[in-house]
C-alpha cells in the first residue's frame, strides 16, 4: 500500500530513534505500509552474483533471489562453507540452480580470478550484491598491504564491479547493491578521515575500522551510480539493521547479547536488499541509500556531509589502488 503522511511520520520516527526502526520491532511495523514486493519472476532466467553469501544476510540474499528465479552465484572464501547454503537453496527451490564459486573478496588476485571465471560462464549479470564483510580488532594488511576492513567493504567490492561492468551493462536495469550498515552514521566522511583512509595515523579500533568503511561504501556507490547514469546500471547501497548474524555476534558479543530479543532474522535484514534487486521501484533513481524499502538521508546532521573533494579523494584512492581508471 502506499505511504499516508502518517506512516511516513511513523517510519521518518522509528528511523530517528534508532532502537526501534533498526529492530524487528521497526521491520514488523513498516511492513503494513512499504512497497510491493517484486515479482515473482523478476530475475528468472537472469543471473545475480552475492559476496559473503556463506552465512547470515548473504546467505539470506541468495535465498531471496532464488526465489525471484536467479540463478545465484553464492560467493565466499571457502566453497565447503557455501555448499550448505547452495543446498538449502536446491532443497527450497526445486528449480533453482545455484553455483558455487570462491574468491576472498579483499584479496584483489582472487577477485580478479573470479571475475574471469564468471565472465566465462555468463552473458550478462542482472544484480552484483556486495555483501562481504569483516571485522578485526587488530589492524591487519591484506595480500596487496591494505586494511583489511577497507579492502574487503571498499575496494574489492569497487574492484569486482569495475571488471563485471561489460556483463552488467549487458543485463535489462542491471542492480549493484552494497550493504552497508547503520554503523556508519557514527563515522562522517571528514577531511580528515579522507586523508588516512588506511587508518594508519589514529589508534586502531576494529569498530572504527568497520563503521569508517561502511560509511565509505556509501559515498562510493553514490559516485559509481554518476559515473554508469546513462549504462542502464543501478547502484544502491542500504542498511538491514540490526541482525543476529555470526558476524555480529563476533564483532559485538556485548551488543548482540544486550538486544537479543529485538534483533532481526537475516531474512529480515536480507529483505531490501533482494527488493532492490527485484523492483522495478529501484530503477527510478540511482545512488540512493536504502532502508526498510524507503530512500533515507545518509546523515542526521546537514553539516556532517562529505565535501566533493574529500569524496574525489576516495574515488581517486580507489582507482589508484586496483590498478583501474573507470571510464
Amino acid at each position: 500500500m502506499a505511504a499516508s503522511p502518517l506512516t511516513k511520520f511513523l517510519d521518518t520516527v522509528l528511523d530517528k530513534a534508532v532502537a526501534p526502526g533498526y529492530s524487528r520491532l521497526g521491520y514488523a511495523a513498516r511492513q503494513a505500509w512499504w512497497p510491493a514486493d517484486p515479482p515473482a519472476d523478476a530475475l528468472a532466467g537472469k543471473h545475480a552474483v552475492v559476496t559473503g553469501a556463506s552465512s547470515g544476510i548473504g546467505a539470506a540474499i541468495s535465498v531471496g533471489l532464488a526465489r525471484l528465479g536467479a540463478t545465484v552465484h553464492v560467493v565466499g572464501r571457502s566453497a565447503e562453507r557455501l555448499e550448505p547454503v547452495a543446498d538449502r537453496i536446491r532443497r527450497e527451490i526445486p528449480r533453482a540452480e545455484p553455483v558455487v564459486d570462491e574468491c576472498d573478496v579483499s584479496d584483489f588476485d582472487s577477485v580478479r580470478a573470479f571475475a574471469a571465471r564468471l565472465g566465462g560462464r555468463t552473458e550478462s549479470i542482472q544484480a552484483l550484491v556486495h555483501n562481504a564483510g569483516t571485522m578485526s580488532q587488530r589492524r591487519t594488511e591484506t595480500a596487496q598491504g591494505h586494511e583489511l576492513a577497507l579492502a574487503t567493504h571498499v575496494l574489492g567490492p569497487f574492484l569486482l564491479t569495475e571488471l563485471l561492468r561489460e556483463k552488467l551493462c549487458a543485463a535489462d536495469r542491471a542492480r549493484v547493491v552494497w550493504m552497508s550498515s547503520g554503523g556508519m552514521y557514527t563515522k562522517p566522511f571528514t577531511h580528515d578521515l579522507a586523508e588516512d583512509l588506511e587508518f594508519r595515523q589514529d589508534e586502531y579500533s576494529g569498530t572504527a575500522a568497520y563503521a569508517r568503511s561502511k560509511r565509505m561504501q556509501v559515498v562510493v556507490a553514490r559516485m559509481m551510480s554518476e559515473r554508469l547514469a546513462g549504462g542502464d546500471i543501478f547502484v544502491h547501497s542500504m542498511h538491514p539493521g540490526w541482525v543476529d548474524t555470526p558476524g555480529f555476534q563476533d564483532g559485538l558479543p556485548r551488543f548482540t547479547k544486550l538486544t537479543k530479543p529485538i534483533l532481526r532474522t537475516p531474512e529480515q535484514g536480507a529483505d531490501t536488499a533482494v527488493w532492490l534487486c527485484g523492483s522495478p521501484e529501484a530503477t527510478v533513481a540511482s545512488g540512493l541509500f536504502w532502508h526498510d524499502r524507503r530512500a533515507r538521508h545518509t546523515t542526521y546532521v546537514p553539516a556532517q556531509i562529505e565535501e566533493a573533494d574529500d569524496r574525489q579523494i576516495l574515488w581517486d584512492y580507489c582507482c589508484e589502488a586496483t590498478g583501474i581508471t573507470p571510464a
